[in-house]
């Protein structure tokens, strides 16, 4: 499993880890299907895609062997 999701990203699809979903090849196909997979993600003021601990742009590639974070907005104190 090679993307892993944080925080409230986390809670919303009930996994902290899954398998890159077949036929994503691109950060922003992997976010526009997580959007429409899980709706509630669709709140968020921000859901961003980090591959290889680099945060990515919608065009950047994503492959079977990528380390792909999902990072919802983060506050502190």
């Amino acid at each position: 499993m090679n993307v892993m999701l944080f925080g409230v990203a986390k809670d919303i699809a009930g996994t902290a880890r899954m398998q890159l979903p077949e036929g994503i090849t691109t950060a922003g196909e992997l976010k526009a299907w997580l959007l429409a997979t899980y709706p509630a993600l669709q709140q968020l003021k921000s859901l961003m895609i980090a591959v290889n601990k680099a945060y990515a742009a919608d065009g950047q590639a994503v492959g079977a062997t990528d380390e792909i974070a999902v990072i919802p907005p983060v506050s502190g104190g």
